[in-house]
């Protein structure tokens, strides 16, 4: 899942980038990261669902970003990427580790206890509305009409595809409680995402910062964890490890260089269109290997949510595929 983070902050800072991209004809590698970056983070949901159980959500983080952090900084240092710097760039690194590599993958953790990843990845994919809300409020952009259409048609979306799990015979309180937990979750890697531009407005590399980043955000969770007493453990299992790996490994470094490959290939405007299909591939995975059971408002909520999202990310202004190539 890491994911998924990475695709948002990226979008809105290395825009200017992928500028000319937009109009480029799409060709066989460009469709071969995209499908690493759909199916990686896609499937990185269910990775997040295997690390419950027996470790702590913080403690599992704590190991999780300790091992990806290892990995970006030494990227960073390979790309010959600047690693030093000062106070206030450290408080920003320290502001984006706390919202976006620690706090908002708590939040989804717990909710993870009792929602599928499907259902995670769909809620998460949404940020793109968030992000937009949080223009409008706090910054002043102009709402355009398409895109405050789209923010409502996803929040619609998301009612329809909880209210199975909320409601069904009985009032679910803890279905209810895991949905809040992932839109708070999601606020958290939105307001983060406004650091992350700050950032790059400052041009901080993005490597650095973002190992910086996991550094202060590892820091925050082993706060969290020795607070609340939970033990730093490790569940001995070929399960854990594999969860481990693929999350630290394959979603935040591999599916990340993924993503930025494609940004500066074919534009932020096409490459955005992986969070709409990531989540149809967390729906996927959590059917076949979490039983998770489809009913009418639950396919109408899907539609809805990413059709919602679809319209906020550009709608039928650019199209995934150039028809001329």
């Amino acid at each position: 899942m890491w994911s998924d983070f990475m695709a948002s902050q990226s979008q809105q800072t290395v825009s200017a980038a992928g500028a000319t991209g937009d109009d480029v004809a799409l060709t066989a590698p460009d469709y071969t990261l995209f499908a690493i970056t759909c199916f990686v983070w896609g499937t990185s949901w269910l990775g997040l669902r295997m690390q419950l159980g027996v470790v702590a959500p913080e403690v599992s983080l704590v190991w999780r970003f300790a091992l990806a952090g290892i990995i970006v900084f030494a990227w960073a240092a390979f790309a010959r990427q600047r690693l030093r710097f000062g106070a206030r760039e450290h408080g920003l690194f320290a502001a984006m580790g706390v919202f976006i590599f620690s706090t908002n993958f708590v939040l989804f953790y717990y909710g993870g206890l009792t929602i599928t990843a499907g259902l995670l990845a769909v809620v998460f994919s949404l940020a793109s509305v968030v992000n937009f809300l949080i223009g409008i409020v706090f910054f002043g952009h102009k709402p355009e009409p398409r895109r405050l259409a789209g923010a409502g048609i996803g929040a619609l979306g998301v009612v329809f595809l909880f209210w199975p799990e909320i409601a069904g015979t009985t009032f679910n309180r803890e279905a209810l409680l895991a949905l809040g937990l992932c839109v708070l979750g999601t606020l958290c890697f939105c307001f983060g995402n406004v650091l992350s531009a700050r950032a790059q407005r400052q041009g901080l590399p993005i490597l650095s910062t973002n190992a910086w980043g996991m550094l202060y955000g590892t820091i925050w969770l082993v706060i969290l964890a020795a607070v609340q007493q939970h033990p730093f453990i490790v569940e001995p299992t070929a399960r854990y490890f594999g969860s481990l790996v693929w999350l630290a490994v394959f979603s935040s470094v591999i599916a990340f260089w993924s993503y930025l490959t494609l940004l500066g290939r074919i534009g932020g405007a096409r490459a955005a269109y992986a969070t709409v299909i990531f989540p149809l591939i967390a729906l996927a995975s959590s059917t076949l290997f979490e039983g998770y059971q489809w009913t009418v408002p639950a396919i109408i909520g899907v539609v809805l949510a990413l059709a919602g999202n679809w319209l906020v990310l550009g709608g039928g202004k650019r199209q995934l595929v150039n028809k001329g190539g």
